[in-house]
């Protein structure tokens, strides 16, 4: 992969970059995304599952639909994007890294600062007194009751008609805003407001770069493009970077 020269220039002195990864990222190290054919979507469509009335309709079903998915992961590892991007947290003074995905392989690969659009899959929070639950046993099908209150238990993911966590949101768009460089990766940038991000950082003045393995619809507006697979092009970055700012 060749990296510009203004790419090069713009990292050896950025002080504040972010990022923002999707389902791309993730579907290198074998998760199942919701769009692409194969996809997870293709057996049931996500109003029978990803909303709030589906789960209060039938949380049973919706709970064991999740928990198949956390079994799912729990055989996925991170990738060299993910690990590639865990190790830049290291190398510049103000490193965000924000998500769409919910599979929790950022920290894994190692990363601490995550602000996580969607929520993530292992972790769960009782509806009632929102007492939360990090790990469940994966065996348990049925939807699990909370023992401080008897509330239903449900996992903390942003549902399709929820807003975003407000604070998240919020985190993000000032990282966006204040970011020197900004990193769009493995998103189809038709997801809002996440989609905005890349746009928030170009109009404040950010060296904005999309990685992904084909055009989006924002991609015309950003300054570099980078296509191909995001875990071999973000390894070779790193090692770039590494080499620029010793």
């Amino acid at each position: 992969m060749i990296f510009s020269e203004r790419l090069l220039a713009e990292l050896k002195k950025a002080g504040n970059v972010a990022v923002l990864t999707g389902a791309g990222v993730s579907a290198e190290s074998g998760v199942p995304t919701f769009r692409d054919p194969g996809g997870i979507w293709e057996k049931f469509k996500p109003e029978q599952l990803a909303n709030f009335d589906a789960f209060m309709n039938d949380p049973d079903f919706v709970w064991s639909w999740y928990q198949h998915r956390r079994e799912i992961m729990r055989d996925v590892k991170p990738n060299k994007g993910h690990i590639a991007l865990a190790e830049m947290e290291n190398v510049f003074p103000n490193f965000n890294l924000i998500t769409q995905n919910i599979d929790n392989l950022h920290f894994r690969a190692g990363s601490k600062k995550v602000t996580e659009l969607h929520g993530n899959i292992e972790r769960n929070f009782c509806m009632k007194c929102r007492t939360f639950y990090e790990e469940v046993d994966l065996n348990e099908k049925k939807v699990l009751k909370c023992e401080k209150c008897g509330g239903l238990i449900r996992p903390d993911v942003v549902w399709f008609g929820e807003m975003l966590p407000v604070n998240e949101l919020r985190k993000a768009e000032e990282s966006a805003a204040n970011a020197d460089v900004f990193f769009t990766i493995g998103t189809s940038a038709e997801v809002y407001p996440a989609a905005m991000l890349p746009i928030i950082a170009k109009r404040a003045g950010a060296y904005v770069i999309e990685i992904n393995t084909k055009p989006t619809a924002i991609s015309i507006e950003l300054d570099e493009i980078l296509t191909g697979k995001s875990g071999e092009i973000l390894d070779e970055l790193l090692f770039k970077i590494k080499k620029i700012r010793n």
